[in-house]
């Protein structure tokens, strides 16, 4: 078989990634994207009911409130503030932390894949094979997706969206980002963090409560291990290593910081 002029920088050819990453994408579409909506779409409706719950019961206590200001002859009634159930500045806690690590975690992967590809571009990777930069571009994308539907789940609760990538990896990431010189290089810093993403969302399975925070967690991680895979097979080394999807290296909502 006629090997591909660029397989001295992969381990695989140019053809075979993009053949991965045609079906990535197409599976991501297909499977991926419509689950991981219908599990938002379900988290949304979830916190509409419980923040119009809210919003009832908090009408009726302001109601008293103003009523017995009023019966007190007091000129000066307490104050209320309407709109979101939560504060857009509240320490973030249970399956919105959850949420809040994973988009953070997802935001650090779209930086990195940009940084990647900026390298690329300035020549400073060395030879990059055109199959490299589109999987690359696919994947951040993907990885964009995913940030944003935690975010929406989150907005759904009346917070901010979370913006920022994960602060506790940025300096271990940006050192080993120093470090890349080539295709090589680059795959195994985006492997790592796929891996990282990977086992957060295995334990975010079993660390969030609400169903639909199971569903956005299940539809997200199974991409993020195809990620993993197809890095493995441009590195020459076996896709799927593990019989089950590790934990090792999974993020702990504590280190979230907002």
């Amino acid at each position: 078989m006629r090997r591909n002029r660029t397989t001295e920088v992969m381990a695989i050819s140019e053809h075979e990634l993009d053949i991965h990453t045609t079906e990535l994408d197409e599976l991501h579409h297909d499977v991926g994207m419509p689950a991981m909506r219908a599990a938002v779409s379900q988290w949304t409706e979830r916190s509409r009911t419980s923040r119009r719950g809210f919003l009832i019961g908090a009408g009726a206590l302001a109601g008293g409130a103003v009523l017995a200001a009023c019966s007190s002859g007091s000129s000066s009634p307490t104050s209320t503030t309407g709109g979101s159930v939560a504060s857009k500045s509240a320490k973030l806690t249970g399956d919105l932390a959850v949420a809040a690590m994973a988009a953070s975690l997802e935001n650090l992967a779209v930086v990195a894949y940009g940084d990647v590809l900026a390298a690329a571009n300035a020549g400073k990777l060395g030879t990059v094979p055109p199959a490299f930069a589109n999987f690359a571009n696919t994947v951040k994308a993907q990885h964009t997706q995913h940030a944003q539907a935690w975010n929406g789940a989150i907005q759904a609760a009346g917070h901010a969206p979370i913006t920022g990538p994960d602060q506790a990896l940025v300096p271990t990431v940006d050192k080993q980002f120093a470090k890349v010189t080539d295709v090589t290089g680059a795959a195994e810093l985006a492997l790592e963090l796929e891996e990282i993403a990977g086992a957060t969302y295995q334990s975010a399975v079993s660390a969030v409560k609400a169903s639909s925070s199971i569903k956005i967690a299940a539809s997200i991680e199974p991409v993020e291990l195809q990620h993993a895979a197809i890095l493995l097979f441009v590195l020459g080394k076996y896709p799927i290593p593990n019989a089950f999807s590790p934990l090792t290296g999974a993020r702990p909502v504590s280190d979230y910081t907002g």
